[in-house]
């Protein structure tokens, strides 16, 4: 018989409130990581390329601890910091270069009134799409004041209710260096802090274009990256900008009926190259974040190879997807009904990624964003 299809409610999950980081950890690879051993995925295309490795991971990952029987799966309570030792020599770990703008942007309205402005991404002509609150403070025509003689003005309300802005008396690069924060997450209830400028980006950051960090390489130091290169282990990366949509939650029973956000995303020639000549060697792709997720399997032709250069990604991955390109996942912990804890649930197993989340809740692993991470082997 097959199965009812999954509905959105199936991925909620209770989550007491004290359990969402609210605050960096003075190390940041200190957080703990919650091991996944699935024993039970079925055989994709990208397993049946790969040379045999009999009891490399399952000998390495016994030497991190008691495992928790789920199933014919396991889970076990590890650190970040013993990532390397679960990454054999050969593997591809990719990351997600991009770097968070300062986007947000707090000014006044003639009333007197605060206002705030997202910027998301530029428009035609020297304008920008952006969100805002209230939503009245962006009607056309209306400005709001960031400074002296600098104004952020609306200039159109879009079909999917963003809005597009221009500036004036200032450049929108001008406007975020003198007045834009960090756009942390609306779930960290207080403002952003000095220590939010180097934490709340990855040690790898390179150019500005989201809104939001790839929360699992947060994690990462120089000195764990130059390890894993010193063991083997093949780093690169590519760049995917971050929406408001990571943030948004899907709000239709029906999960295929939510409507995602475009990102945009580039895979260069090297990468293409690199994800092809490991596969050859029998070696694995992990990818570090859901966003690398969605940039390789948009990329990704039928026999996993990779279409290389700049494209956007409104890919919608839930459970049934076929993986293409990633065999192991490093990731944080998600919101309910998120389309992120959707795409995890695709790769785990939505049972399996439900009863990860309780174990985690019940051994209180810190969530979110500077919340502690899971890696799925």
């Amino acid at each position: 018989m097959t199965p009812d299809p999954l509905r959105t409610t199936d991925f909620e999950y209770q989550l007491p409130p004290e359990l969402i980081a609210q605050e960096p950890l003075t190390d940041r690879a200190g957080s703990r990581l919650l091991v996944l051993l699935r024993h039970d995925r079925r055989e994709g295309p990208q397993d049946r390329r790969h040379a045999p490795r009999a009891g490399v991971l399952p000998r390495r990952v016994s030497l991190l601890g008691e495992r928790t029987p789920i199933g014919r799966s396991a889970l076990v309570d590890s650190l970040f910091t013993e990532l390397p030792s679960l990454i054999p020599p050969g593997d591809l770990l990719i990351l997600n270069t991009t770097k968070v703008r300062h986007a947000r942007l707090l000014g006044r309205r003639p009333s007197g009134a605060q206002a705030e402005v997202l910027l998301i991404h530029p428009g035609a002509g020297g304008t920008w799409v952006a969100l805002g609150k209230p939503g009245t403070a962006l009607q056309p025509d209306k400005r709001i004041e960031l400074g002296p003689e600098v104004w952020v003005e609306t200039v159109e309300i879009l079909a999917d209710g963003n809005r597009l802005v221009r500036f004036l008396g200032v450049t929108a690069e001008d406007a975020m260096a003198r007045y834009g924060l960090l756009p942390l997450p609306p779930y960290i209830t207080r403002p952003p802090t000095e220590l939010d400028e180097s934490r709340y980006q990855t040690v790898y950051a390179r150019v500005e274009g989201s809104i939001a960090a790839p929360t699992a390489g947060l994690h990462f130091t120089t000195a764990l990256l130059d390890d894993l290169s010193a063991a083997g282990v093949v780093v690169a990366g590519l760049d995917l900008e971050i929406g408001p949509g990571t943030f948004k939650p899907v709000e239709v029973e029906d999960p295929a009926q939510h409507a995602m956000h475009p990102e945009p995303y580039e895979i260069t020639p090297r990468l293409a190259a690199l994800v092809e000549r490991v596969r050859e060697d029998g070696g694995r792709v992990w990818a570090v974040g859901t966003t690398v997720v969605r940039a390789l399997e948009s990329a990704a032709r039928e026999d996993g190879t990779i279409v290389t250069g700049r494209a956007e990604t409104s890919l919608m991955i839930t459970p049934g997807y076929t993986f293409r390109v990633v065999d192991r996942l490093v990731t944080n912990f998600h919101l309910p009904r998120s389309t992120l804890l959707m795409l995890v649930s695709a790769f785990a197993g939505h049972e399996l990624t439900l009863a990860a989340y309780r174990y985690a809740v019940a051994q209180r692993y810190r969530f979110y964003s500077y919340g502690d991470a899971m890696v799925i082997m």
